[in-house]
């Protein structure tokens, strides 16, 4: 029985080493991915970020102020491709239907 234990853990010893060694090699993979490819554009991607966040922040601002939103003029000719589309949006939502009866569906 003794040798069988010393097997069974020598055993989980190995997997443990192994486990361990896997994790390093994982972590240096995924360093080398930062260096090579997120380092790379990183910048641009931290600046697209924070444009798409100052942008955000603008227009939460405006509402709050009580000035009407400045793109919702610009979206007026875009209102014939988005009722065209409105029906299977609101089924992947889970809406059977959609506002009022007869409004939409």
């Amino acid at each position: 029985m003794n040798a069988d234990a010393a097997r069974s853990r020598s055993r989980k010893q190995v997997a443990a080493r192994a486990r361990a060694s896997f994790t390093r090699a994982w972590r240096k993979a995924e360093q080398a991915f930062d260096a090579v490819f997120a380092a790379r554009w990183g910048s641009a991607l931290r600046r697209d970020a924070r444009d798409q966040s100052d942008t955000l922040r603008a227009l939460v601002l405006l509402e709050s102020l009580g000035v009407d939103n400045p793109v919702g003029y610009e979206t007026l000719e875009l209102i014939p491709y988005v009722v065209a589309d409105i029906h299977d949006w609101h089924r992947r939502m889970g809406h059977e239907e959609l506002g009022e009866p007869g409004v939409c569906c």
